[in-house]
């Protein structure tokens, strides 16, 4: 047998293949052309097939762009709720393998759930699965769990009081978790919606309201009055929590027939296996979620800190129609803040309905004013609406997109309040996944509000103040609270006098405030 080449040239040849690692008393000869060597045999088939051109040029076959365009959007909207599909998808595809979490022995979980099954009216002894759940949740959701926390402060009191009222247990509001990931804009595949998973009838049966303008399956007190109802007419049925629990999630009737089907065992544990395949995992994932959050500290969690305390906000009843926009030029409290506090206003305007009462949450700092300044306020936001060609938004459709090119001082909200939108569809439909922008990036909207053209603008000039009566810019202040202080001046005086575009004044600024 002949070698073609010399040992020195087969190494070097291959090192730079990446074959390194193989030694040299085991090399493979190279041998002539159309040679080849299968299970370490050496093959000659003494002739060389040449490979074939692809005439069907099959990599350049390319989808149709407006349909892929539509596909992307569909997707985006399917797929927003980043941290509630998260949660979903880990109860609707628990597995119960062991995991290994050195962190938490065996022993001391059966020791933790025994103190937590003595004060809890559920039935949370020691089991395989969830010790499984558990440790998967402390192992892999560790942030998620810590943001969680973080917004609990704001939500949970709120739903501990409506549960109290209700003879509902307490713990019951780790449900929530479960259900929404804390959203209360959350909407499933299959469209229940809010912070309890309303379907559209079953909210109508529970008088939450839901209208063009309102959905309450979103509003954090009244959802939580119709659960709290909901699961004592489970309780009422069954008699037992962990089964409220499974009926609450796939409906009295799956429950029952997994009762009959296990032969009458009424114990959640024992007719598991006869449940739909996300109720077996809703009830392990509601107890290893309990187990947590009663036991974070000991796990060495780091809540974040939420927006706010709800013991730092109050509600005010609103007598007329006003939009969350006006709210936040008339009070100086962040539109974002307004949305978040206020999440069942599908539009962002708080409607005026005979026979109904709608309450706005704000701030406490920002509720003073508004009280103090309601006629006012109100009065700036009719002139608002009487302004309008249409006395309400329409929504946006396809024909109207636009493309905004981001300037210096432009933020999501400032941008989302121009087109009449909201920052967290802004991010949708450009793909943001955090609320940072780039001067000059462009961005796609969908505006509701009508969009004026705007010619080349032109270098701001330096404005004068000569013989003017003018003022200087305080903490707190806002266009809206300095138009105030001067009689017969607007908002849109003081922008036009001082060549400001938008609302965002500098603490030390001198403004212009007479003609």
């Amino acid at each position: 047998m002949h070698y073609k080449y010399n040992i020195s040239f087969i190494l070097f040849a291959l090192v730079s293949f990446g074959f390194s690692q193989i030694k040299t008393d085991t090399i493979i000869p190279i041998h002539k052309t159309g040679d080849s060597i299968i299970d370490g045999k050496l093959l000659n088939s003494g002739k060389i097939i040449p490979a074939e051109p692809d005439t069907l040029n099959i990599k350049d076959l390319k989808d149709h762009p407006e349909a892929a365009e539509l596909d992307q959007k569909w997707l985006e909207e399917l797929y927003s709720n980043a941290l509630y599909d998260t949660i979903y998808k880990s109860v609707t595809e628990l597995t119960y393998e062991p995991i290994d979490y050195p962190e938490l022995s065996t022993d001391t979980l059966k020791a933790r759930l025994e103190r937590l099954n003595a004060r809890t009216p559920f039935n949370v002894e020691y089991n395989p699965s969830l010790e499984s759940v558990i440790k998967r949740y402390l192992k892999h959701r560790r942030t998620s769990l810590e943001r969680l926390m973080g917004l609990s402060h704001f939500y949970f009191p709120m739903f501990e009081a409506e549960f109290d009222n209700y003879n509902i247990p307490l713990e019951m509001k780790y449900l929530s978790i479960v259900e929404s990931a804390l959203k209360p804009r959350a909407r499933s595949r299959v469209g229940a919606t809010g912070l309890w998973q309303f379907m559209f009838g079953t909210g109508k049966e529970y008088d939450l309201d839901v209208s063009s303008y309102v959905d309450e399956r979103s509003d954090p007190i009244r959802s939580t009055t119709a659960a709290a109802k909901y699961l004592a007419r489970l309780y009422k049925i069954f008699g037992d929590w962990d089964l409220a629990l499974a009926a609450y999630n796939s409906g009295p009737g799956n429950v029952n027939k997994a009762i009959r089907r296990s032969g009458g065992y009424k114990n959640y544990w024992n007719i598991r296996a006869n449940l739909p395949r996300e109720t077996a995992g809703y009830v392990p994932a509601f107890l290893a979620t309990m187990y947590i959050f009663e036991y974070a500290e000991e796990h060495g969690f780091k809540p974040e800190r939420p927006p706010f305390q709800l013991i730092q906000t109050d509600t005010i009843h609103v007598k007329q129609m006003i939009t969350l926009d006006q709210v936040a030029e008339t009070t100086g409290v962040n539109i974002e803040e307004l949305q978040f506090l206020n999440p069942s206003y599908k539009l962002d305007i708080i409607p005026e309905i005979e026979g109904k009462t709608y309450v706005l949450r704000l701030p406490r700092e920002a509720v003073g004013v508004f009280t103090t300044n309601e006629d006012k306020i109100y009065a700036f936001a009719k002139a608002e609406f009487d302004k309008r060609e249409k006395p309400l938004p329409q929504l946006f459709n396809a024909d109207t997109k636009v493309r905004y090119r981001v300037k210096s001082g432009d933020y999501l909200g400032k941008i989302a309040r121009r087109y009449g939108v909201r920052v967290s569809q802004i991010k949708r439909w450009n793909g943001l996944r955090s609320n940072n922008l780039k001067i000059g990036q462009r961005l796609t909207i969908y505006p509701r509000k009508p969009v004026v053209t705007t010619q080349t603008a032109k270098p701001k000039t330096s404005v004068s103040t000569s013989g003017r009566k003018t003022y200087k810019v305080k903490s707190g202040d806002s266009l809206w609270s300095i138009a105030q202080k001067f009689s017969g001046v607007s908002v849109q005086n003081l922008k036009d006098w001082n060549d400001i575009s938008g609302n965002k004044l500098k603490i030390g600024m001198t403004l212009i405030v007479s003609e």
